[in-house]
């Protein structure tokens, strides 16, 4: 049954073009593709992006969400309330970045009807939270807080010295948080974290791991001076390795750490 509701998906894609078919493909294009870890998974991904957008299970995530899907009249029946339909069907606008949070699961499922079902209940439990606004304490603003928090405990001196120079360490951790680091780490190391997620049933996990990488790279963040300075010491981080790092923000004491 799986199997045959994807085939209808993947053949509904085909005949009733959209709008977001356009964005998704070029999304693709310029964030997997032009990525050294995920551009081999080019076409893959696509054919799963492509059923996901017009599958409405997928509307059942807002239950738990503050957000509302977009909605539109069907063509001709404009003003007629019960014409109404859900555009795009899934009621997910896609964004920059969005293919990213399938690019990492490829490396792991060969079969394209599994990785879909696998992506969607990933994105119904928790993706759908990191570029949802909402007072959640999964919500990506509680996670912003809960980053600057966790920074300014066991970072002090390295927080002040940011603040002072007019930087805000969230203006850089906030894209590693909407894309749960898929795109930043190294793609083994992405899914040491997601397994974690799973693990714990939390998404609380991430901002816990972009405070641990500040803390890490701190000797190098006290010696600059400009935003662009902070960026470059912290755009690389294909090297870091997850799990002792998320150990160390865990298990240390404040005190020990500044």
């Amino acid at each position: 049954m799986t199997f045959l509701l994807t085939t209808w998906c993947i053949k509904t894609s085909n005949s009733q073009p959209l709008m977001t078919t356009s964005i998704l493909y070029k999304d693709v294009k310029l964030t997997t593709a032009n990525d050294d870890q995920y551009f081999v998974f080019e076409d893959y991904i696509y054919q799963i992006l492509l059923p996901f957008s017009r599958d409405t299970a997928v509307l059942r995530h807002f239950v738990q969400s503050s957000a509302s899907p977009a909605r539109s009249f069907i063509r001709g029946k404009f003003g007629s309330e019960e014409f109404m339909v859900y555009y795009p069907p899934n009621g997910i606008i896609p964004f920059h970045g969005f293919s990213m949070y399938v690019a990492p699961l490829c490396y792991i499922y060969n079969d394209p009807v599994v990785l879909y079902y696998v992506f969607r209940e990933m994105y119904i439990r928790y993706f759908f939270r990191l570029h949802t606004l909402s007072s959640h304490p999964q919500g990506i603003v509680s996670l912003c807080l809960q980053f600057e928090t966790l920074l300014q405990t066991h970072e002090p001196q390295l927080f002040m010295h940011l603040k002072a120079i007019d930087v805000q360490p969230l203006r850089i951790a906030f894209k590693w948080l909407i894309r749960a680091f898929s795109g930043y780490l190294a793609s083994e190391q992405v899914l040491l974290l997601w397994d974690r997620i799973l693990a714990y049933n939390t998404l609380e996990i991430l901002p816990v791991l972009a405070a641990a990488i500040f803390s890490f790279r701190k000797t190098n963040l006290m010696q600059v001076q400009t935003l662009n300075a902070a960026e470059a010491v912290l755009v690389d981080l294909l090297t870091l390795q997850v799990v002792p790092l998320i150990q160390f923000m865990l298990f240390t004491q404040p005190s020990k750490l500044s």
